[in-house]
């Protein structure tokens, strides 16, 4: 069976206008990594976009998985909202997208208990996946790119992008935890560590960019040849410089 590329489209651009769709520089989220994923059955289509990174409201590093879909796996049940108008109302207006959060890194010493932003001078590990990872040094941050903007001081969000650089896959979701929302059935035929995202904020919309034009295709037709997008990649956090900033 094949799928309509332009409503693909149409749904990931009406995420957009209900800000459903990641914004790689949500002013919230200090931007650290993602990874996109194509899933395929014969009846239905899924597309799940994961980013790890760092908000201050939330006090640990996290991972969300965005998931669209032409129909979603185990939605949210009716007891999570005050009454059943709530629920109704949530499935009205997300019918095909789904957001859920996991927690790659432990809680621990190594944040700061007075300002949980910056990261405990002298504390030598983190555990992220139940792999302790030493903490690295200042000359560790440089070598990986990452210019520490309040030296000696670590803030979380520079840890964060340290971790997706030599941690990667302990800090995206486990397969099961990417599937969360995708229907059993569903294949994986496309994964994604880089390509090039719309600007949300500055009014971009999936419909006008190759990338997700072409992947709308990949996902119609069931073949990942379809995918040969010109656009250079910027989906690296240093293209997306006001994320966390708010």
């Amino acid at each position: 069976m094949t799928f309509d590329p332009e409503e693909i489209l149409s749904i990931l651009d009406r995420c957009c206008e209900s800000f459903a769709f990641p914004m790689l520089d949500n002013g919230y989220v200090y931007l650290a990594a993602t990874r996109l994923s194509l899933f395929r059955s014969t009846t239905d289509w899924a597309i799940a976009i994961e980013v790890f990174g760092f908000s201050p409201r939330a006090a640990l590093p996290d991972t969300s998985i965005q998931t669209f879909a032409s129909r979603l796996h185990d939605r949210d049940p009716p007891k999570r909202f005050v009454n059943r108008q709530a629920y109704e109302s949530y499935l009205t207006y997300n019918p095909h997208n789904e957001y859920r959060t996991v927690y790659p890194v432990k809680e621990g010493p190594w944040q700061d208990a007075d300002n949980t932003e910056f990261v405990t001078p002298g504390e030598n590990v983190i555990v992220v996946r139940d792999q302790t990872i030493a903490l690295p040094s200042i000359a560790d941050y440089v070598r990986h790119g990452i210019e520490l903007e309040q030296s000696p001081q670590v803030q979380v969000f520079e840890l964060c992008r340290y971790l997706a650089d030599i941690a990667r896959e302990q800090v995206f979701a486990t397969p099961e935890e990417r599937r969360v929302s995708i229907l059993p059935d569903m294949e994986q035929i496309l994964q994604l560590e880089e390509w090039h995202h719309p600007n949300v904020i500055d009014g971009e919309r999936p419909s006008g960019s190759e990338t997700f034009q072409q992947l709308s295709r990949v996902l119609a037709a069931g073949d990942v040849g379809l995918y040969r997008s010109s656009q250079p990649p910027n989906t690296h956090w240093r293209n997306w410089p006001e994320g966390g900033r708010l």
